[in-house]
């Protein structure tokens, strides 16, 4: 398994390809190849999935009762907020039109290692998702951390 961590800065071009940093890139497991999953974020940013670790969270989708109303609304939702991306010779990705307005994604990325996963923001909306007060961080993590 992988496991991303850090924040990043990244450019996104004109075409809508964003360079992905070298160590960011080497810590893609070779099972997934090129191969990436792209997805709408549950707050306004994208979130990249190595194809390994996307599979795992597929099957869970996959195996749900295509024949009741409510799982197959959630699976169709969730196939739609989806899209596979392959990293190119030049080590980019291809962010669809559509993802980038959603997370409202210009030339600047602010790019965040979540452990399995890689979350994609605007930099000025990140600032409001994130905890800049250490006594905030404290109190979190006595909350969730501590058996």
């Amino acid at each position: 398994m992988s496991f991303f961590s850090g924040e990043y800065e990244c450019k996104i071009d004109a075409k809508g390809r964003m360079t992905l940093p070298s160590k960011v890139k080497s810590k893609f497991p070779e099972v997934s190849g090129n191969q990436m999953v792209l997805s709408l974020g549950m707050e306004p940013c994208l979130v990249l999935y190595p194809m390994v670790e996307f599979r795992k969270i597929y099957s869970r989708v996959a195996s749900m009762n295509e024949f009741d109303d409510e799982p197959r609304m959630f699976q169709r939702t969730f196939s739609r907020r989806i899209s596979e991306v392959d990293l190119d010779s030049a080590g980019r990705i291809l962010i669809p039109k559509s993802m980038l307005k959603f997370a409202s994604l210009e030339k600047e990325v602010t790019m965040v290692g979540m452990g399995n996963r890689m979350e994609l923001w605007s930099p000025e909306i990140f600032e409001e998702y994130i905890i800049n007060d250490n006594i905030e961080f404290k109190k979190l993590a006595q909350k969730h951390l501590i058996d």
